[in-house]
């Protein structure tokens, strides 16, 4: 299942009032919980997994951040612009291989379309593209 499919059923998750979502394409299964009573954010989990917290956030100035499948540290106040949380449960990786380098680093003026990071879930590894232009402010996960 491809990573623009998985956001926009997280996106479904969370504008319906609906509190949990289970789709089944041949092997593969994702199941999506609303987590939290208040209105929280919905995480794509494989059906075996339990429930995690939702994924951290980074912060940027009109650009996206790399997310992470850990809990969210506090955002300094300082720090204002795009915030994007990860699409889905997984590793974080910087690289595309270990000892490479890293995709961005703060300063870094980014692009929409332009790789960012990479999530592995489910054995998958899903570079994540940024989806404005921007410069990176702040990032706020390690591999």
């Amino acid at each position: 299942m491809d990573l623009r499919k998985l956001k926009k059923l997280i996106d479904l998750v969370e504008d319906s009032g609906i509190a949990e979502l289970e789709i089944t394409e041949g092997e593969e299964k994702v199941k999506i919980v609303k987590s939290g009573s208040g209105g929280g954010e919905a995480g794509a989990l494989p059906a075996s997994a339990p429930a995690a917290s939702p994924p951290a956030v980074q912060s940027v100035s009109a650009a996206p951040v790399a997310p992470v499948a850990a809990p969210a540290p506090e955002v300094p106040t300082s720090l204002e612009g795009h915030i994007v949380k990860s699409p889905m449960v997984g590793t974080f990786y910087r690289a595309g291989s270990p000892g490479a380098k890293p995709f961005v680093e703060v300063g870094d003026t980014v692009e929409a379309g332009q790789t960012i990071c990479v999530i592995e879930a489910m054995k998958l590894m899903n570079e994540i593209e940024a989806d404005k232009n921007g410069v990176i402010k702040a990032i706020m996960v390690e591999n």
